[in-house]
């Protein structure tokens, strides 16, 4: 009698996986909401980073310390977020992710708040670890959570919007902070940065759903795919020796438009403006691009590189060639912070939270190796062969992207 009972019952439905994307076709206003939310996250903690270029002899001025004490900040927040980024994941187990996004934005925040308040050296290195923790925690969770936000068919595209407040700062955020510096003080930049993390933090919370840990495909209690595969290996050494190639040359962009080229300081202000604007063209165009080739794309903007770089090297003395050729490293430099996190989605797409975090982690090392290099090599060569070895490592890059394994076809 009861199995005839329990036979008639209708079954009760499985509860909501919130952990999966979307099964509707189309996405939402909201969830669209929650992807903006996200990209003035990436926005905020990329000016974070960076602020300290467009306000740098204020700062040491007010700090005590040589131009150079000041600039080393960049590399400790950079070597910090490098180390958080690929750790995080692996840490935060059945944990929220909404909620670790929004405390990670109050800690850079605090970092922020520390650094406007820094009296000396030490204080400002305390603060700038701090600042690298927040940003490697929430640039490295981002795009895997923005896969999580939309309708499957729009994956890329969140991908790309996620990203495009990295882009977005280089042009907006660090020259607005740079005039906030110039009008107010660089103290006061740093605290309207600390300001903004924290409305950010609450609007996270307010704008995302709860996300627990991501479904995996592998068997509960049974051991995760592996991360170290071909294509994950080849994706990293490609973005790596690319973003290596990139920050070497572009820390002397200036030097070089203003030696080479003769450009004056607003000359050379709108280049690279131009460069920037075309960046977050290269952002889009690469994310639509990437979503269905993964290879040719990066293929592509690392041949754009490696062509942009040569040209300035060979015809940098021409003011119009130099602007052509800066327009065309920012194009195609602007699609591989994305191109590259389609790539490692594809390549682990069961592990995603940590093939994002170890590309984040080594995208920011690649930046301090570059600027490392760069400083290096124009040390002992001079600009010119700078430029030359930066274009060899872009065609390097090239040669991996194009010979390696990439990620596999979807069915």
């Amino acid at each position: 009698m009861s199995t005839t009972a329990s036979s008639s019952t209708p079954p009760t439905p499985p509860p909501a996986d919130h952990t999966r994307r979307p099964v509707t076709p189309n996405t939402t206003p909201r969830q669209w909401t929650s992807v903006a939310v996200l990209s003035l996250s990436t926005f905020v903690v990329v000016t974070s980073e960076m602020l300290p270029v467009g306000v740098l002899t204020p700062m040491a001025e007010g700090l005590d310390v040589s131009t150079g004490a000041a600039g080393s900040s960049l590399t400790v927040t950079g070597l910090v977020a490098a180390v958080t980024a690929p750790l995080v994941p692996r840490l935060l187990g059945g944990l929220d992710r909404r909620a670790v996004l929004a405390a990670a934005m109050v800690v850079l925040a605090l970092g922020n708040l520390l650094t406007s308040l820094a009296a000396d050296f030490g204080p400002l290195v305390a603060s700038r670890v701090l600042l690298g923790a927040g940003m490697g925690a929430v640039w490295g969770l981002a795009a895997a959570v923005a896969l999580r936000l939309v309708a499957p068919r729009h994956a890329a595209l969140a991908v790309s919007l996620t990203v495009s407040g990295v882009a977005a700062a280089s042009v907006a955020g660090v020259p607005v902070g740079t005039v906030v510096g110039d009008a107010l003080g660089w103290r006061a930049a740093f605290a309207l940065l600390a300001a903004a993390a924290v409305l950010l933090a609450l609007a996270l919370l307010a704008a995302l759903p709860r996300l627990p840990r991501p479904a995996t495909a592998h068997p509960a209690g049974g051991r995760p795919p592996a991360l170290a595969t071909p294509p994950v290996l080849v994706g990293l050494g490609a973005v790596v020796l690319l973003v290596t190639a990139h920050f070497a040359a572009y820390t002397y962009v200036r030097p070089v438009l203003e030696e080479r080229a003769g450009l004056g300081a607003s000359a050379v202000a709108l280049v690279l403006l131009v460069y920037g604007l075309f960046g977050l063209v290269g952002n889009f165009a690469a994310g639509a691009a990437a979503a269905r080739r993964q290879r040719a794309t990066l293929v592509v903007l690392a041949a754009g590189i490696a062509a942009a770089v040569a040209l300035l090297a060979l015809l940098g003395t021409v003011p119009v060639a130099a602007g052509l050729a800066v327009a065309l490293w920012g194009l195609a430099y602007g699609g591989v912070s994305v191109a590259g996190q389609i790539w490692m989605t594809r390549a682990a797409p069961d592990r995603v939270e940590q093939a994002t975090g170890l590309y984040v982690g080594a995208f920011t090392a690649a930046i301090a190796l570059g600027a490392l290099v760069g400083g290096s090599v124009v040390g002992v060569v001079g600009v010119t062969w700078l430029l030359w070895c930066a274009a060899a490592l872009a065609v390097t890059s090239l040669v991996v992207g194009l010979l390696g394994p990439g990620p596999r076809a979807r069915g």
